[in-house]
């Protein structure tokens, strides 16, 4: 499959199931929040590393969590009961990501960029994006961001500042997402970390179902 070039003056994708083998679809256009909202309603998201075009990714096979089946091991439950923990929504937005991408450059290199940043705090400023953060025994512990559409959550990136941080965070928010009847967190690709916690895989056509009904609310 050809890899498509986006135009910056015409808020566009082409079809998701154009997208090749590795879920690469397109290169170029630019971050504005109407560009990321058709992306994401269409399963479409940005990952790039610094320096290059934006490049433009939908996965046939989809990784995601639904909220229900959210696992919980024994020694998370026992870590939580131990603890006392403290769960927000967009306790600082931007602090948030930012912490993601300081983690992820000094593990593994990041694609959180200065134009990342600044896109994902424009979609938070337009109600799209959202940080979610767990404060241990008064002490920030961890978290992640990402972006609800819908009822639809598609998750980013996601930090720790102390072990278990992030995985209780996901935990909290996933029961919170199963209260307010979400159908998905979209995980976009396999790892094991989220793999442990519940994720699985679904095909393009279960994905792009439950997607169309939590977009558009057609079953």
């Amino acid at each position: 499959m050809p890899v498509f070039c986006l135009n910056e003056n015409e808020v566009s994708f082409p079809d998701p199931t154009l997208a090749r083998s590795d879920g690469l679809l397109a290169v170029g256009g630019d971050l504005c929040v109407e560009r990321l909202l058709l992306a994401y309603t269409h399963g479409i998201f940005p990952w790039y590393n610094p320096g290059e075009e934006i490049l433009w990714w939908c996965p046939k096979d989809r990784f995601v969590i639904f909220p229900k089946e959210i696992h919980v091991s024994r020694s998370m439950k026992k870590y939580m009961k131990k603890h006392e923990l403290k769960i927000m929504l967009n306790r600082d937005f931007a602090d948030t990501m930012h912490r993601c991408r300081i983690k992820r450059e000094f593990a593994e290199g990041t694609w959180i960029t200065d134009e990342m940043e600044a896109a994902y705090s424009r979609l938070h400023q337009a109600g799209y994006a959202l940080s979610v953060e767990v404060l241990e025994d008064d002490v920030l512990a961890g978290g992640f961001y990402g972006v609800a559409i819908g009822r639809c959550f598609f998750g980013e990136s996601m930090f720790s500042e102390k072990e278990n941080g992030s995985k209780t965070a996901l935990i909290a928010f996933a029961r919170l997402l199963e209260q307010e009847g979400f159908l998905f967190m979209d995980c976009q690709f396999y790892t094991e970390h989220l793999a442990s916690m519940g994720g699985r895989f679904l095909s393009w056509e279960e994905y792009s179902r439950l997607l169309d009904e939590g977009i558009n609310g057609n079953k």
